[in-house]
């Protein structure tokens, strides 16, 4: 009997900051792997999100907003974007409905590519008419001309099939590149640190969300019992005495925030340690980034 023909495929999805990139990723692939808020700037890192079917493998990678970088933070950030496009079968290009044009940076990037781009205008469910629909996919048509174009609401799940079905159907013959049992790249303890993450961007405003960096040092499986140990570092005293709060509650509420999450995600019981410490200027220092992991 003749072997079915497999296609498997990396799809990078790129864009400005705070188009949607990680809402629609996670609806892409079915679970909660990017974090969330309405800050710019919340990915950090490429994280991978994988789909399988009997007859397919689709790697999805969700990148950092592109940005011009103005720390070594920002440059390692964009390194990540270089390399999802460089290793991408298809783009996914996401704008969104109320994007300024601002975009020009990620444009001079596509223009580049023969790989295979889908152009996708998230916040639809914004719109006031359907004519401000149509203006913008008459934009991209002029600057992006030939591409196929798919207008979507990532937050409330609308039209992410035609997504799906035009990936599939650019993605080369190929064997899985992953194992079919595995859903991310990632491992356990970086989706830790970036609940805890999400929980200090939703927690505080400013620079603050910006200057920490979240690293687990004890990550250990007991039964049905999860323990955490959790450092979190800042660039500067006042910054710490920030995140601690008065008391400390302000830490001990991104902990119980985000050992709810890491709960309901681990599917066990989670204790969760955290301590604050001081890195400064941890963000423009190339050694101190390489051993975050950037």
């Amino acid at each position: 009997m003749e072997n079915k023909m497999h296609k498997a495929g990396f799809v990078s999805i790129v864009g400005k900051p705070n188009v949607g990139k990680s809402t629609l990723m996670n609806k892409l692939v079915g679970e909660r792997l990017s974090i969330i808020t309405s800050k710019a700037q919340t990915t950090r890192d490429r994280i991978m999100g994988i789909i399988n079917g009997d007859d397919f493998q689709i790697v999805y990678s969700d990148t950092p907003g592109i940005i011009e970088p103005k720390y070594e933070l920002h440059k390692a950030m964009m390194s990540f974007v270089t390399t999802a496009l460089e290793d991408a079968d298809v783009i996914l290009f996401v704008t969104d409905l109320h994007e300024q044009y601002a975009e020009e940076d990620v444009v001079r990037r596509l223009q580049k590519t023969t790989v295979p781009i889908i152009i996708v205008i998230n916040k639809i469910d914004l719109a006031k008419s359907q004519a401000e629909v149509q203006e913008k996919i008459d934009y991209w048509n002029l600057v992006l001309p030939d591409k196929e174009i798919i207008v979507i609401s990532a937050l409330e799940a609308f039209n992410i099939e035609p997504i799906f079905n035009t990936i599939l159907s650019l993605m080369p013959e190929h064997p899985a590149y992953f194992d079919k049992e595995e859903m991310t790249d990632k491992t356990e303890r970086f989706f830790a640190a970036e609940f805890i993450r999400e929980k200090i961007f939703k927690n505080f405003d400013q620079e603050i969300p910006y200057c920490c960096h979240v690293n687990i040092t004890d990550f250990v499986h007991e039964g049905n019992i999860l323990r955490i140990r959790a450092q979190i570092y800042v660039e500067r005293d006042s910054q710490k005495g920030i995140i601690i709060g008065k008391g400390g509650e302000a830490l001990k509420r991104i902990g119980r925030e985000a050992r709810i999450e890491m709960e309901d995600f681990f599917q066990k019981k989670v204790f969760l340690e955290q301590h604050v410490k001081v890195e400064a200027d941890w963000r423009t220092k190339e050694k101190a980034l390489k051993s975050f992991g950037f």
